[in-house]
């Protein structure tokens, strides 16, 4: 799918210095990636106290030494 985007070109020439790729293709797609990540990171969040734990679950059971 192939879209024409109005991209902050320093900000671009920033991302691909600090990425390390080569193309422009690649510090968008990889910009893209990390943002939903940290927005599917941060729902999680949301979630941390509103479970009832397992009163069934060992921790114990899964370690090992």
């Amino acid at each position: 799918m192939a879209t024409n985007l109005a991209i902050d070109s320093e900000l671009l020439e920033i991302a691909l210095k600090v990425s390390g790729l080569k193309t422009k293709k690649d510090t968008v797609n990889l910009a893209l990636q990390e943002f939903a990540n940290r927005r599917k990171q941060l729902e999680l969040l949301d979630l941390f106290g509103t479970m009832d734990p397992d009163p069934d679950y060992d921790y114990k059971k899964g370690r090992t030494r």
